[in-house]
């Protein structure tokens, strides 16, 4: 495989994250020795001042001195001989700083905390430094700590939550009858089974705004130092990859998180800002927590004495929220798409179905003295039929046939079992049969059926007699309207509803009509409404009938349509009006 500086030169770029790692493990590796090649160089006062600090930058830091030393003691008094001495550090945190003891109420949570110890760094004027505030309860000495949610964050890091890691606590407290307000920076982290605190006061406005620019446009930055090996990021950066603020990625990490489909890509990017070419960018996925981000990268080399870039700095904006809002648009109107199609579909088939079972009506119901007018009105505006139907024709044998049925559900299933069941009909009514025994036999088809829904119906004859012989399974009665006043027809025994009881027989009615009667059938979507007795709906609708009395009847179905009680139904509906002339 190709050096580092080879392949950064314009040689084949690596294909596997393994030989990309390599590849920067050796770019690496060639810097740190052409840099203490030149420091080992005898010189005056040159920048190989400059170069040897930085190869002592990899040296690794002196232990902390612990207890037992010479002339070193622990501030808290609360650790035991060879314990580390935290606190006896304090005093060199250029902040302020405090180690806090928790204290627990009797369920175990935490409630307060005791200063343990403290340095003598104040980060406001009316605020008193830390080391005064030893032995006192945290909420004792900043009682602006629990309304602040700072109390919160710091029982959270017992609870192992993490640390806190610059957390901008807009801290108000009341002093001498004064209101105080500070924007303070905390971080905060476990020592022991006790909690290292430190604060600073933002230092400005700028860097307030800093912080919140970083949230609100996910963003983050970070510096990787070659030499030294040390990694600093932003808290915006450490957000987008969940990691801690103290334990940022290497770029060997950042290898290790790329989805297989962006090696090339990142490979690109990384081996033109180790080149020195600034800027660079490019749109890299990584997968973080099993989800993967997509983040548009900006890089840029921070060159050295030589010439060389000693520290790469990384600009990272966080897209992953708009590609998610994208998919989810994109899935959306897909779906909306496809729906659009199907509903299509399904009204070219319902307007043939409506023109095959829900003809106009024949002269010969007018040459028996019949006038007929009809309605049906779908539940859903897009849909032209569903499962309400009506069937009225003369038979072979001189009877009429009078039938209206609905079918349960809505759509093309709907549509499916209420042709099956008018056409079966059709066919029973040709057996010169009653009306109760027409019933009986549909409802054992209905019975039978595998979809296990129901169905209404009323089916009847007007006969020469000028007899109306009907049965009803389950349907609202016929309304007679007769000397100006429509009553609801009454049957002998009601029936079931279709496919409720297998073998049950149907009954016939007896309703013998006049000259100048009209009778309207109707299914529930015109009388039912929701919360409400179908008996009011039913009456509500025999009163306008009354008020109509000397319409015609597709002037009554008309001014039934247009009536405001009537026009807004929730169901599909459907009228059959009959006058006998």
């Amino acid at each position: 495989m190709p050096t580092g500086r080879e392949a950064i030169m314009g040689f084949p770029l690596p294909d596997t994250v393994e030989e990309l790692k390599a590849l920067i493990g050796e770019e690496v590796s060639s810097l740190r020795s052409a840099v203490r090649r030149t420091a080992d160089r005898p010189a005056g006062p040159t920048p190989g001042d400059e170069v040897t600090a930085s190869v002592q930058a990899l040296a690794p830091l002196p232990a902390l001195p612990v207890r037992g030393d010479s002339g070193t003691s622990c501030l808290c008094s609360t650790h035991d001989p060879g314990a580390t001495g935290t606190c006896s550090v304090l005093d060199a945190i250029p902040a302020s700083a405090v180690l806090l003891e928790p204290l627990h109420d009797e369920t175990g949570a935490v409630r307060d905390f005791r200063i343990v110890a403290g340095n003598r760094i104040r980060s406001a004027d009316w605020l008193e430094a830390p080391d005064r505030q030893v032995g006192q309860r945290f909420l004792e000495a900043r009682p602006g700590a629990a309304a602040s949610g700072l109390l919160a964050g710091l029982a959270d890091v017992i609870a192992g939550g993490g640390p806190l890691e610059g957390r901008v606590v807009d801290y108000t407290e009341q002093r001498l009858g004064r209101l105080h307000r500070a924007p303070l920076l905390y971080s905060a982290a476990l020592c022991g089974e006790q909690v290292l605190a430190t604060w600073r006061p933002v230092q400005s406005q700028t860097e307030l705004l800093t912080i919140d620019a970083q949230y609100l446009a996910s963003l983050g930055w970070g510096n990787w130092d070659l030499l030294s090996g040390k990694v600093t990021w932003s808290e915006g950066l450490s957000r987008i990859f969940h990691a801690e603020i103290r334990m940022p990625w290497t770029l060997d990490q950042l290898c290790d998180a790329l989805l297989p489909g962006d090696l090339t890509a990142f490979s690109e990017f990384l081996t033109s800002v180790l080149a020195g070419e600034e800027p660079a960018w490019t749109r890299i996925r990584f997968l973080v927590l099993g989800e993967v981000r997509t983040l548009d990268l900006l890089g840029r080399p921070v060159a050295g004495t030589d010439g060389r870039p000693w520290a790469v700095n990384l600009v990272a904006r966080d897209l992953t929220p708009q590609i998610r809002s994208r998919r989810r648009l994109a899935e959306t109107e897909r779906e909306s798409d496809r729906l659009r199609r199907q509903a299509r579909a399904e009204r070219r088939v319902a307007d043939a179905l409506r023109e095959a079972l829900l003809p106009t009506h024949s002269e010969a119901l007018a040459a028996v003295g019949l006038t007929v007018a009809a309605s049906y009105g779908p539940a859903e505006p897009d849909a032209a039929v569903g499962g309400d139907w009506y069937k009225c024709r003369l038979l072979p044998d001189g009877r009429i046939l009078v039938a209206i049925g609905d079918a349960a559900g809505h759509g093309l299933d709907a549509v499916a079992r209420m042709s099956q069941q008018r056409h079966a009909l059709a066919g029973l009514a040709q057996t010169g049969a009653s009306a109760g025994e027409i019933t009986t036999w549909l409802n054992e088809l209905v019975c039978s059926d595998p979809s296990e829904q129901t169905a209404t119906v009323v089916t009847g004859h007007i006969d020469d007699a000028r007899d109306f012989r009907w049965a009803d399974a389950g349907h609202p009665a016929p309304l007679l309207l007769r000397d100006g006043r429509a009553r609801p027809l009454h049957a002998g025994r009601r029936g079931p509803l279709l496919g409720a009881l297998p073998g049950y027989a149907y009954e016939t009615a007896t309703t013998p009509l006049h000259a100048g009667d009209l009778l309207l059938l109707y299914t529930d979507g015109m009388v039912e409404r929701r919360g409400e007795d179908v008996t009011k709906g039913v009456d509500r609708l025999a009163d306008l009938v009354s008020r109509h009395a000397d319409a015609a009847p597709q002037e009554l179905v008309d001014l039934i349509l247009a009536d405001p009680e009537h026009a807004g139904h929730e169901d599909d509906a459907c009228m059959l009006a009959i006058r006998l002339d």
